[in-house]
């Protein structure tokens, strides 16, 4: 019995130990951002709230045929402020929509919300254009996480309608049959602000 401890004693020795000719683990960051952009996402990072004003202008001016973007939170409305676009409180498939969001998902890239963002609104329910502003610190590892904390930060008051947008190009059929007929795609911009 002792001869079989030792073999798998070695065996789990042997699988810790780090190889010298082994890459350094990416970031949490690197990793969202590369899956991010690999789904077709649109990345902007931001040091300063100045950053963030002249992004949105650049958003708003790209897409010239916005009349309106729907914004419900108060302090992303301060950002959006001075921007020649009309602001509308309430939500339509027409509609752009500038939100914040739950957390940023590294394992694929998703970027998580839920009725604190959307109220009860399905995501298939809204407009296929986003810009979502979030920060560095909301990136978590998987969705196991970004559940954990959701759960740590309301604490019996958990937000409903918690649903994730995994795919960045609405044109593109999905091929999860787990997810058939519930496309969540979005045409969505990051703003991701350095808040760490």
């Amino acid at each position: 019995m002792s001869f079989f401890k030792n073999i798998f004693k070695k065996s789990k020795e042997n699988h810790k130990k780090p190889n010298k000719n082994t890459i350094k683990e990416e970031s949490i960051d690197s990793v969202f951002v590369k899956n991010f952009i690999d789904r077709g996402g649109k990345f902007l990072y931001c040091t300063s709230l100045q950053e963030v004003t002249e992004f949105l202008t650049h958003i708003v001016s790209e897409n010239n045929h916005w009349d309106a973007v729907t914004c419900t939170d108060n302090d992303l409305h301060k950002l959006i402020g001075a921007l020649p676009i009309k602001k509308i409180p309430i939500f339509s498939k027409t509609t752009p929509v500038f939100t914040c969001c739950e957390h940023l998902i590294a394992e694929n890239g998703s970027i998580l919300f839920s009725s604190n963002q959307l109220s009860d609104i399905k995501l298939t329910d809204l407009s296929e254009d986003f810009i979502v502003y979030a920060t560095t610190s909301q990136i978590v590892n998987n969705q196991s996480e970004s559940l954990t904390g959701i759960n740590a930060h309301y604490r019996g008051n958990i937000p409903s309608n918690i649903g994730a947008v995994k795919n960045y190009n609405p044109q593109q059929k999905e091929v999860d049959f787990m997810n058939y007929g519930c496309n969540n795609a979005k045409n969505l911009y990051l703003i991701l602000f350095e808040d760490l």
